[in-house]
Protein backbone atom coordinates (compact mmCIF):
# COMPACT_ATOMS: atom_id res chain seq x y z
CA UNK A 1 0.00 0.00 0.00
CA UNK A 2 1.38 3.42 -0.98
CA UNK A 3 1.93 5.92 1.82
CA UNK A 4 -0.66 8.70 1.59
CA UNK A 5 1.88 11.28 2.77
CA UNK A 6 4.51 10.71 0.06
CA UNK A 7 3.63 12.56 -3.18
CA UNK A 8 4.25 10.64 -6.41
CA UNK A 9 5.75 12.93 -9.05
CA UNK A 10 7.13 12.22 -12.54
CA UNK A 11 10.86 11.60 -12.76
CA UNK A 12 11.54 14.73 -14.85
CA UNK A 13 9.88 16.94 -12.22
CA UNK A 14 11.86 15.23 -9.47
CA UNK A 15 15.18 15.83 -11.23
CA UNK A 16 14.24 19.37 -12.27
CA UNK A 17 13.43 20.37 -8.69
CA UNK A 18 16.74 19.05 -7.42
CA UNK A 19 18.76 20.73 -10.18
CA UNK A 20 17.04 24.08 -9.67
CA UNK A 21 17.89 24.05 -5.97
CA UNK A 22 21.45 22.83 -6.51
CA UNK A 23 22.53 25.49 -9.03
CA UNK A 24 22.77 28.36 -6.57
CA UNK A 25 25.01 26.44 -4.16
CA UNK A 26 26.96 24.50 -6.82
CA UNK A 27 26.21 20.97 -5.66
CA UNK A 28 27.84 18.50 -8.11
CA UNK A 29 24.70 16.51 -8.85
CA UNK A 30 25.87 14.85 -12.06
CA UNK A 31 29.20 13.54 -13.18
CA UNK A 32 30.80 11.76 -16.10
CA UNK A 33 33.51 9.19 -15.47
CA UNK A 34 35.66 7.55 -18.14
CA UNK A 35 37.23 4.36 -16.75
CA UNK A 36 39.20 4.11 -20.01
CA UNK A 37 39.69 5.86 -23.32
CA UNK A 38 40.61 2.59 -25.01
CA UNK A 39 38.11 1.26 -27.54
CA UNK A 40 37.69 -1.88 -29.62
CA UNK A 41 36.34 0.18 -32.53
CA UNK A 42 38.09 2.74 -34.75
CA UNK A 43 35.26 5.13 -35.51
CA UNK A 44 36.19 7.65 -38.17
CA UNK A 45 34.53 10.58 -36.40
CA UNK A 46 35.66 9.85 -32.82
CA UNK A 47 36.85 12.87 -30.83
CA UNK A 48 38.72 10.85 -28.20
CA UNK A 49 42.52 10.91 -28.25
CA UNK A 50 43.86 7.84 -26.42
CA UNK A 51 47.38 8.11 -25.01
CA UNK A 52 48.80 4.65 -24.28
CA UNK A 53 51.62 6.23 -22.23
CA UNK A 54 49.25 7.37 -19.50
CA UNK A 55 48.33 4.99 -16.70
CA UNK A 56 44.64 4.52 -16.02
CA UNK A 57 43.30 4.78 -12.50
CA UNK A 58 43.09 1.54 -10.57
CA UNK A 59 39.86 0.08 -9.24
CA UNK A 60 40.82 1.32 -5.77
CA UNK A 61 41.47 4.85 -7.03
CA UNK A 62 38.15 4.97 -8.87
CA UNK A 63 36.28 3.71 -5.80
CA UNK A 64 37.91 6.41 -3.68
CA UNK A 65 36.69 9.04 -6.15
CA UNK A 66 33.19 7.53 -6.14
CA UNK A 67 33.23 7.88 -2.36
CA UNK A 68 34.22 11.52 -2.66
CA UNK A 69 31.68 12.52 -5.30
CA UNK A 70 28.77 10.89 -3.46
CA UNK A 71 29.84 12.59 -0.23
CA UNK A 72 29.74 15.88 -2.16
CA UNK A 73 26.15 15.23 -3.27
CA UNK A 74 26.45 13.50 -6.64
CA UNK A 75 23.34 11.53 -7.63
CA UNK A 76 23.67 10.95 -11.37
CA UNK A 77 26.67 9.23 -12.93
CA UNK A 78 27.44 8.66 -16.59
CA UNK A 79 29.96 5.90 -17.27
CA UNK A 80 31.47 6.26 -20.73
CA UNK A 81 34.77 6.08 -22.59
CA UNK A 82 36.35 4.92 -24.83
CA UNK A 83 34.54 1.66 -24.36
CA UNK A 84 34.06 1.10 -20.60
CA UNK A 85 33.42 -2.65 -21.03
CA UNK A 86 37.06 -3.05 -22.07
CA UNK A 87 38.05 -2.69 -18.43
CA UNK A 88 38.55 -6.14 -16.89
CA UNK A 89 37.15 -4.72 -13.66
CA UNK A 90 34.22 -2.91 -15.28
CA UNK A 91 31.55 -4.87 -13.39
CA UNK A 92 33.40 -4.27 -10.12
CA UNK A 93 33.47 -0.51 -10.78
CA UNK A 94 29.84 -0.54 -11.87
CA UNK A 95 28.73 -2.51 -8.80
CA UNK A 96 30.58 -0.19 -6.43
CA UNK A 97 28.86 2.81 -8.03
CA UNK A 98 25.48 1.10 -7.74
CA UNK A 99 26.03 0.32 -4.08
CA UNK A 100 26.86 3.98 -3.49
CA UNK A 101 23.30 4.75 -4.64
CA UNK A 102 24.27 6.49 -7.87
CA UNK A 103 21.75 6.68 -10.72
CA UNK A 104 23.83 5.25 -13.55
CA UNK A 105 23.69 5.82 -17.29
CA UNK A 106 26.02 3.60 -19.31
CA UNK A 107 27.32 4.57 -22.76
CA UNK A 108 28.62 1.61 -24.75
CA UNK A 109 28.98 0.59 -28.37
CA UNK A 110 27.25 -2.67 -27.45
CA UNK A 111 29.72 -4.95 -29.20
CA UNK A 112 31.17 -6.32 -25.97
CA UNK A 113 27.85 -7.09 -24.30
CA UNK A 114 27.73 -10.80 -23.49
CA UNK A 115 25.01 -12.94 -21.92
CA UNK A 116 26.91 -12.76 -18.64
CA UNK A 117 27.11 -8.95 -18.68
CA UNK A 118 23.47 -8.65 -19.73
CA UNK A 119 22.42 -10.99 -16.90
CA UNK A 120 24.39 -8.88 -14.43
CA UNK A 121 22.81 -5.64 -15.64
CA UNK A 122 19.40 -7.28 -15.31
CA UNK A 123 20.15 -8.06 -11.66
CA UNK A 124 21.79 -4.67 -11.04
CA UNK A 125 19.88 -2.48 -13.51
CA UNK A 126 21.21 0.92 -14.61
CA UNK A 127 18.95 3.88 -15.11
CA UNK A 128 19.54 3.40 -18.84
CA UNK A 129 22.04 1.98 -21.31
CA UNK A 130 22.67 4.04 -24.47
CA UNK A 131 24.11 2.35 -27.56
CA UNK A 132 25.23 4.20 -30.67
CA UNK A 133 24.11 2.49 -33.86
CA UNK A 134 26.00 3.84 -36.87
CA UNK A 135 24.01 2.19 -39.64
CA UNK A 136 21.45 -0.44 -40.53
CA UNK A 137 23.67 -2.29 -42.96
CA UNK A 138 26.93 -4.05 -42.26
CA UNK A 139 28.64 -2.03 -44.99
CA UNK A 140 27.71 1.37 -43.61
CA UNK A 141 28.14 0.53 -39.93
CA UNK A 142 31.59 -0.95 -40.41
CA UNK A 143 32.67 1.84 -42.74
CA UNK A 144 32.17 4.10 -39.72
CA UNK A 145 33.66 1.77 -37.07
CA UNK A 146 36.51 0.40 -39.18
CA UNK A 147 36.19 -3.08 -37.62
CA UNK A 148 34.88 -6.18 -39.38
CA UNK A 149 32.19 -8.10 -37.54
CA UNK A 150 31.30 -5.15 -35.32
CA UNK A 151 27.82 -4.71 -36.83
CA UNK A 152 26.67 -8.22 -35.91
CA UNK A 153 28.13 -7.88 -32.42
CA UNK A 154 26.35 -4.57 -31.87
CA UNK A 155 22.97 -5.96 -32.95
CA UNK A 156 23.54 -9.00 -30.74
CA UNK A 157 24.34 -6.76 -27.77
CA UNK A 158 21.12 -4.79 -28.33
CA UNK A 159 19.08 -7.99 -28.42
CA UNK A 160 20.71 -9.38 -25.27
CA UNK A 161 19.80 -6.25 -23.33
CA UNK A 162 16.24 -6.12 -24.64
CA UNK A 163 15.64 -9.79 -23.88
CA UNK A 164 16.37 -8.98 -20.23
CA UNK A 165 14.22 -5.84 -20.29
CA UNK A 166 17.15 -3.58 -19.44
CA UNK A 167 16.31 0.11 -20.07
CA UNK A 168 17.80 0.94 -23.45
CA UNK A 169 18.07 3.90 -25.79
CA UNK A 170 19.56 3.97 -29.27
CA UNK A 171 21.26 6.93 -30.91
CA UNK A 172 23.50 7.79 -33.82
CA UNK A 173 25.97 10.40 -34.97
CA UNK A 174 24.98 11.53 -38.45
CA UNK A 175 27.96 11.79 -40.80
CA UNK A 176 28.46 11.90 -44.54
CA UNK A 177 29.07 8.14 -44.30
CA UNK A 178 25.77 7.08 -42.74
CA UNK A 179 23.34 9.96 -43.40
CA UNK A 180 21.44 7.92 -45.98
CA UNK A 181 20.48 5.34 -43.34
CA UNK A 182 19.33 7.73 -40.60
CA UNK A 183 15.62 7.01 -40.98
CA UNK A 184 16.25 3.27 -41.25
CA UNK A 185 18.03 3.41 -37.90
CA UNK A 186 15.15 5.37 -36.39
CA UNK A 187 12.60 2.88 -37.71
CA UNK A 188 14.63 0.00 -36.27
CA UNK A 189 14.56 1.69 -32.85
CA UNK A 190 10.82 2.37 -33.12
CA UNK A 191 10.13 -1.24 -34.08
CA UNK A 192 12.06 -2.33 -30.99
CA UNK A 193 10.03 0.08 -28.86
CA UNK A 194 13.04 2.07 -27.62
CA UNK A 195 13.76 5.79 -27.63
CA UNK A 196 16.02 7.14 -30.35
CA UNK A 197 17.83 10.40 -30.97
CA UNK A 198 20.46 11.62 -33.36
CA UNK A 199 23.08 14.34 -33.51
CA UNK A 200 25.22 15.74 -36.28
CA UNK A 201 27.52 18.04 -34.30
CA UNK A 202 31.00 16.64 -34.88
CA UNK A 203 33.79 18.46 -33.07
CA UNK A 204 37.56 18.22 -33.57
CA UNK A 205 39.49 15.53 -31.71
CA UNK A 206 40.81 16.33 -28.27
CA UNK A 207 44.38 16.23 -29.62
CA UNK A 208 43.54 19.02 -32.05
CA UNK A 209 43.02 16.90 -35.16
CA UNK A 210 40.33 18.22 -37.53
CA UNK A 211 39.77 14.78 -39.10
CA UNK A 212 36.25 14.35 -37.61
CA UNK A 213 35.20 17.70 -39.10
CA UNK A 214 35.67 16.33 -42.62
CA UNK A 215 32.76 13.96 -41.98
CA UNK A 216 30.25 16.69 -41.11
CA UNK A 217 27.08 16.85 -43.12
CA UNK A 218 26.25 20.28 -44.52
CA UNK A 219 24.37 22.81 -42.34
CA UNK A 220 21.55 22.68 -44.90
CA UNK A 221 21.31 18.90 -44.46
CA UNK A 222 21.18 19.34 -40.68
CA UNK A 223 18.10 21.53 -41.05
CA UNK A 224 16.57 19.16 -43.57
CA UNK A 225 16.77 16.38 -40.97
CA UNK A 226 15.34 18.70 -38.29
CA UNK A 227 12.34 19.50 -40.47
CA UNK A 228 11.77 15.87 -41.41
CA UNK A 229 11.48 14.70 -37.80
CA UNK A 230 8.18 15.81 -36.20
CA UNK A 231 9.41 15.46 -32.62
CA UNK A 232 12.66 17.27 -33.33
CA UNK A 233 10.78 20.05 -35.14
CA UNK A 234 8.53 20.57 -32.11
CA UNK A 235 11.47 20.71 -29.72
CA UNK A 236 13.39 23.26 -31.79
CA UNK A 237 10.38 25.54 -32.15
CA UNK A 238 9.81 25.50 -28.39
CA UNK A 239 13.52 26.03 -27.78
CA UNK A 240 13.55 29.12 -29.99
CA UNK A 241 10.44 30.50 -28.33
CA UNK A 242 11.89 30.06 -24.85
CA UNK A 243 15.51 31.12 -25.21
CA UNK A 244 15.66 33.72 -28.00
CA UNK A 245 18.01 36.62 -27.22
CA UNK A 246 21.65 37.47 -26.44
CA UNK A 247 23.69 36.17 -23.52
CA UNK A 248 22.74 37.69 -20.17
CA UNK A 249 25.69 36.33 -18.19
CA UNK A 250 29.05 38.11 -17.91
CA UNK A 251 30.89 34.78 -17.62
CA UNK A 252 32.85 33.07 -20.39
CA UNK A 253 31.10 29.73 -19.80
CA UNK A 254 27.33 30.15 -19.81
CA UNK A 255 26.33 26.46 -19.85
CA UNK A 256 25.67 24.18 -16.88
CA UNK A 257 29.12 22.59 -16.93
CA UNK A 258 30.93 23.18 -13.66
CA UNK A 259 27.76 24.43 -11.97
CA UNK A 260 26.12 21.10 -11.15
CA UNK A 261 28.13 18.74 -13.35
CA UNK A 262 31.73 17.60 -13.83
CA UNK A 263 33.93 15.23 -15.82
CA UNK A 264 36.67 12.83 -14.70
CA UNK A 265 39.02 11.18 -17.20
CA UNK A 266 40.74 7.78 -16.78
CA UNK A 267 43.84 9.39 -15.30
CA UNK A 268 42.14 11.30 -12.49
CA UNK A 269 41.80 14.60 -14.33
CA UNK A 270 38.81 16.62 -13.12
CA UNK A 271 37.38 19.22 -15.53
CA UNK A 272 34.09 20.96 -16.13
CA UNK A 273 33.06 18.82 -19.11
CA UNK A 274 34.13 16.18 -21.62
CA UNK A 275 35.20 18.77 -24.17
CA UNK A 276 37.05 21.15 -21.87
CA UNK A 277 39.95 19.14 -20.40
CA UNK A 278 42.74 21.66 -20.25
CA UNK A 279 43.39 22.72 -17.60
CA UNK A 280 42.29 19.96 -15.24
CA UNK A 281 42.66 19.17 -11.56
CA UNK A 282 44.61 16.04 -10.56
CA UNK A 283 42.43 13.95 -8.24
CA UNK A 284 45.31 11.58 -7.65
CA UNK A 285 47.06 14.35 -5.74
CA UNK A 286 44.14 16.28 -4.29
CA UNK A 287 40.57 15.86 -3.12
CA UNK A 288 37.37 16.15 -5.13
CA UNK A 289 36.12 18.69 -2.61
CA UNK A 290 39.07 20.99 -3.32
CA UNK A 291 38.93 20.35 -7.06
CA UNK A 292 35.22 21.09 -7.30
CA UNK A 293 34.86 24.13 -5.06
CA UNK A 294 38.25 25.73 -5.62
CA UNK A 295 39.63 24.75 -9.04
CA UNK A 296 36.33 24.31 -10.95
CA UNK A 297 34.75 27.19 -9.06
CA UNK A 298 37.46 29.61 -10.16
CA UNK A 299 37.42 28.24 -13.70
CA UNK A 300 33.68 28.97 -13.93
CA UNK A 301 34.25 32.55 -12.83
CA UNK A 302 36.30 33.38 -15.95
CA UNK A 303 35.07 36.34 -17.94
CA UNK A 304 35.67 37.02 -21.64
CA UNK A 305 38.83 38.93 -22.39
CA UNK A 306 37.33 40.46 -25.52
CA UNK A 307 34.00 41.91 -26.51
CA UNK A 308 33.46 39.36 -29.23
CA UNK A 309 30.29 39.58 -31.33
CA UNK A 310 28.89 36.15 -30.39
CA UNK A 311 27.85 37.37 -26.96
CA UNK A 312 25.60 40.03 -28.50
CA UNK A 313 23.98 37.66 -30.97
CA UNK A 314 20.31 36.75 -30.55
CA UNK A 315 21.15 33.22 -31.69
CA UNK A 316 23.86 32.34 -29.18
CA UNK A 317 21.52 29.79 -27.60
CA UNK A 318 21.23 28.00 -30.96
CA UNK A 319 24.94 27.61 -31.60
CA UNK A 320 25.68 26.71 -27.99
CA UNK A 321 28.32 29.45 -27.62
CA UNK A 322 30.77 26.86 -26.31
CA UNK A 323 34.28 28.19 -25.46
CA UNK A 324 35.63 24.62 -25.24
CA UNK A 325 34.45 23.82 -28.78
CA UNK A 326 35.77 27.15 -30.09
CA UNK A 327 39.16 26.43 -28.52
CA UNK A 328 39.31 23.00 -30.19
CA UNK A 329 38.14 24.37 -33.53
CA UNK A 330 39.99 27.67 -33.69
CA UNK A 331 42.49 27.69 -30.84
CA UNK A 332 40.54 30.61 -29.36
CA UNK A 333 37.68 30.14 -26.86
CA UNK A 334 36.26 33.56 -27.78
CA UNK A 335 35.71 32.97 -31.47
CA UNK A 336 32.73 31.81 -33.53
CA UNK A 337 32.63 28.27 -34.86
CA UNK A 338 31.55 28.91 -38.44
CA UNK A 339 29.84 25.52 -38.86
CA UNK A 340 27.71 25.97 -35.74
CA UNK A 341 27.05 29.60 -36.61
CA UNK A 342 25.63 28.65 -40.00
CA UNK A 343 23.42 25.97 -38.45
CA UNK A 344 22.16 28.47 -35.85
CA UNK A 345 21.13 30.96 -38.54
CA UNK A 346 19.37 28.31 -40.57
CA UNK A 347 17.51 27.03 -37.51
CA UNK A 348 16.48 30.57 -36.61
CA UNK A 349 15.06 31.05 -40.09
CA UNK A 350 13.24 27.73 -39.91
CA UNK A 351 11.97 27.74 -36.32
CA UNK A 352 12.46 31.17 -34.77
CA UNK A 353 10.22 34.24 -34.48
CA UNK A 354 9.91 36.22 -37.66
CA UNK A 355 11.94 39.30 -36.78
CA UNK A 356 15.24 40.88 -37.71
CA UNK A 357 18.20 38.90 -36.41
CA UNK A 358 20.91 40.69 -34.42
CA UNK A 359 24.30 39.21 -35.34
Amino acid sequence: MNCQHIPIIPYHKFSERIHNKAVSVRIPLGGTVEPTLRCNLKCAHCYVAYDHKKKEMTYKEICHILDEITNAGCLWLLITGGEPLLRDDFLDIYTYAKKKGLIITLFTNGTLVTSQIADYLRDWPPFVVEITLYGMTKETYEKVTGVRGSFERCIKGIKLLLERKIPLKLKTMVTIINQHELWDIKKYAQDLGVQFHFDSALNPRLDGSKAPCKLRISPEKVIEFDLADAERLKVWKEFCRKFWGPVKSDKLYICGAGRTSFHIDPYGGLSICMMSRDPSYNLRRGSFQEGWYDFIGKFREQKPKTDYKCRKCDLSFLCGLCPAWAKLENGDPESPVDYLCRIAHLRAEAFGPKKKLLV
